[in-house]
């Protein structure tokens, strides 16, 4: 179902087209766009579609891209690496959460609050250092390719701590809630 012809004004002007550019784009007069806009004729099922597709096809082609915005490196443990290790480069790096790989491929993640939860379970806290990480971590973090929009990487932070970014299986990137409204706040 197609939306009503009075979003093809909203439409256009938010990707701020005149009627003339619209009009070519097309493939009609630019006084049929302005009686379409004004109520004054409807169009066919056939050129309404080619309007609203032409707004979709423009909208998508200005949706920012995840991989537009990644910065730096992924910083993440091994599987092996200790839970002292872990908590070490969250505080040397300042991220309250790292995925965690077996080699190369993700297969968890560990987060402060993982190690909090793990401190209120043990007896002693002292042994949790000495623990591997693979046998504390959490889900892997969702992974998307570096073309997802950012407001599906917006959606996807709602549930989780972050998100990985891969191209061609290799992780690129990792964006969190602090990225997503740094990048924010720049533009």
């Amino acid at each position: 179902m197609l939306p009503q012809l009075e979003e093809i004004e909203k439409r256009r002007k938010s990707l701020d087209l005149s009627q003339k550019e619209l009009a070519k784009m097309v493939g009609v007069s630019q006084s049929m766009i302005a009686k379409i806009e004004t109520g004054r004729i409807n169009p066919s099922y056939t050129k309404t579609k080619d309007i609203f597709d032409l707004f979709e096809s423009l909208e998508k082609k200005r949706e920012i891209k995840i991989g537009e915005i990644l910065e730096g490196k992924v910083v993440g443990v091994q599987k092996n690496d200790t839970v002292s290790k872990a908590i070490r480069i969250m505080n040397d790096t300042g991220y309250s959460q790292l995925p965690v790989f077996d080699g190369t491929r993700i297969v968890g993640s560990i987060t402060e609050k993982t190690v909090l939860n793990q401190i209120l379970v043990r007896k002693d806290p002292k042994q949790l250092s000495s623990v591997t990480v693979e046998s504390i971590m959490e889900d892997a973090f969702p992974t998307v390719n570096e073309d997802t929009p950012i407001t599906v990487i917006s959606s996807l932070l709602q549930y989780s701590q972050a998100v990985l970014v891969t191209k061609k299986g290799h992780t690129r990137g990792i964006v969190t809630k602090a990225d997503l409204l740094k990048f924010v706040s720049k533009h």
